[in-house]
């Protein structure tokens, strides 16, 4: 792995960082609503589905973070092995996703396909490790974050032989390298206390304690049988995984942590939370709000739709309205 230092991105960021990847669930329309559940004080931050990191990097900019530790934990070994390669060689990265959007420019689709099934699932498998780990390199970051920009609607998704398989996306000049973009995620990646898990989100069962704040963001169940888009690692994320997920979310909610998850309206999802007497017990509680679906294979479909949040912690008597 590359040393922290050599990343030597221009000056540190002075902007807001945001999210380095699109990604399916990602959080940005829906931070007005997260914000008001922000807890005044906390100890410990932590992410059991890091995803794009929106929460994260929105708390990041607002300073919140400062002082405290941070754990971002995802189960899907490219995102993992990407934002390490970004924190730890960024201008490796720059440097070759520079390369690859010269290319791309020349004949983006042909180049894509080229990209995807000539290198990055090759590179893929070669650097696999027992672990379940994959040992990115800069080039392979970039590929990823290339493959993210101008594959269809951003997905990352996976077929059963565990090969990324996202057809080329319709844009006539995707914005593919933003060298002052990465090195603000790279400098929030790379704060004191920051930590990047490759891990199930049972992983943090072991790490939160009294004070913590968790942000709890899983793959959202599907609201009909036509719009699942769990198949953001090889494994799905199904109707078992959300009632452990719920028990975690319980568990931690009695050891005294700040707790706050988002998913669909889908009825499982409503009787696990807002009609569930384990989790009022808990202090949970079920709120619907506005959002907006971003990903839907027909554009027409794409717009308003309720969604959870679910939390135990109050949000302030001015924002309650």
């Amino acid at each position: 792995m590359a040393s922290r230092g050599s990343n030597q991105l221009t000056k540190p960021p002075t902007r807001q960082s945001g999210p380095l990847l699109k990604w399916a669930g990602g959080k940005r329309q829906l931070l007005p609503h997260l914000r008001r559940f922000y807890p005044p004080a906390f100890n410990r931050y932590i992410e059991p589905f890091c995803g794009s990191g929106a929460v994260f990097f929105d708390l990041h900019a607002a300073g919140r973070l400062r002082g405290h530790d941070v754990v971002l934990i995802d189960s899907n070994a490219d995102l993992i092995g990407c934002y390490e390669m970004v924190r730890d060689a960024c201008e490796g990265v720059a440097c070759a996703l520079e390369r690859l959007a010269a290319a791309h420019a020349a004949d983006g689709r042909a180049h894509y396909y080229a990209i995807r099934d000539g290198r990055f699932n090759p590179l893929r498998n070669e650097r696999r490790q027992a672990d379940g780990r994959i040992a990115y390199t800069p080039e392979l970051a970039a590929m990823l974050i290339y493959l993210n920009r101008t594959g269809f609607n951003g997905l990352f998704r996976l077929n059963a032989s565990g090969g990324f398989n996202v057809p080329a996306g319709r844009y006539p000049r995707p914005a593919i390298v933003n060298r002052e973009k990465l090195a603000r995620v790279a400098d929030a990646l790379s704060r004191p206390g920051v930590r990047l898990v490759l891990g199930s989100f049972e992983s943090a069962r072991g790490v939160a304690e009294a004070g913590d704040f968790l942000y709890v963001d899983p793959p959202y169940a599907p609201l009909s049988r036509t719009a699942s888009f769990t198949s953001y690692t090889a494994a799905r994320f199904g109707g078992e995984d959300q009632a452990r997920l719920q028990q975690f979310v319980i568990d931690v909610a009695g050891r005294g942590c700040h707790v706050l998850l988002s998913n669909s309206t889908a009825p499982a999802i409503a009787a696990l939370y807002e009609t569930n007497g384990d989790a009022r017990a808990a202090g949970l509680r079920a709120l619907r709000v506005p959002a907006r679906r971003a990903i839907n294979s027909n554009a027409s479909r794409r717009g308003a739709v309720d969604e959870f949040l679910v939390t135990n912690i109050q949000a302030p008597a001015s924002q309650t309205s």
